[in-house]
Formats: C-alpha cells, structure tokens, sequence
C-alpha cells in the first residue's frame, strides 16, 4: 500500500487535542470539523463564567481564569476533546482500511498503484510478472 495516501492516526489525535476539530481537517473530513468547531465554540460560550474569561494573556491571568472555571463547565470541554481525539483516530484508521481496499497492484520496482491490466509499469517501465493465480486459470500463459 503506497504511504501517500494514509494518514497517521496519532497526528490526527494530537491536532485534535490541540483544538477539537483540527484532526479532522487534517483528514479532510470538513464536515465533521465543522461540527466539532462549532460544538466547541458553543459549549465554551455557554458554558464559561464571565470572570472565567481573561482580558489579557499571561501566566497570571491565565491561572486566575481557570481557577474560575466550574468544575461542570470543564469536564464538559474535555470530554469534547477526547471525543473529537477518539473519533479523529477512528476516521483515520477508517480511512487507511478504504484506501487498502481501493489499492490494486503495485510495483516491485518503485512501489507505485498500477493498472492491473498492464504488463509494466507505466512510472518506471519495469515488467511485471503475471500473478500466479492468473497463469493458473489461463492454459495458454504458459505456452
């Protein structure tokens, strides 16, 4: 399976844990980004004292904010980003199955998809060997 077209389950993890939402938009699932930005978002909004909310962004102040902030209003925030880590893992290894499955054959020579109609490969021109289940069904390939 050519490793261009999968995606790293653990990247996808980690961006999510950075912002719910972002591994999704490494694994171009925009849709499903969409939702999770805007869950988040919404569940901040909602949620979030006003005294939890700092007006300028230093250590100090950051502290002061999360010593603010109910111990509802944050386990509801994370479990929205360990969801959106959990789902942006299974999308991942989702999508790396599908891509095993519509794979077909590739070359030995340079490890590029080819057609499996063709006898060469169409990147770097090396002959390919007939598969062996072919030659076995057909009479005339050995002749």
């Amino acid at each position: 399976m050519s490793t261009r077209n999968r995606k790293r389950p653990l990247l996808a993890v980690v961006l999510a844990f950075l912002y719910p939402g972002l591994g999704h938009v490494y694994l171009r699932e925009w849709l499903r980004a969409l939702v999770w930005f805007f869950l988040n978002v919404t569940s901040f909004t909602l949620l979030m004292p006003p005294d939890a909310v700092p007006e300028t962004f230093g250590w100090s102040e950051l502290v002061a904010a999360a010593e603010n902030v109910t111990p509802g209003a944050a386990l509801a925030l994370a479990a929205i980003t360990v969801f959106s880590m959990l789902d942006a893992y299974w999308m991942a290894k989702q999508q790396n199955t599908e891509t095993e499955v519509q794979e077909g054959t590739t070359c030995p020579n340079c490890g590029r998809d080819v057609d499996p109609d063709l006898e060469f490969c169409h990147w770097c021109t090396e002959r390919l060997e007939p598969d062996s289940e072919e030659t076995a069904d057909d009479p005339g390939a050995g002749a």
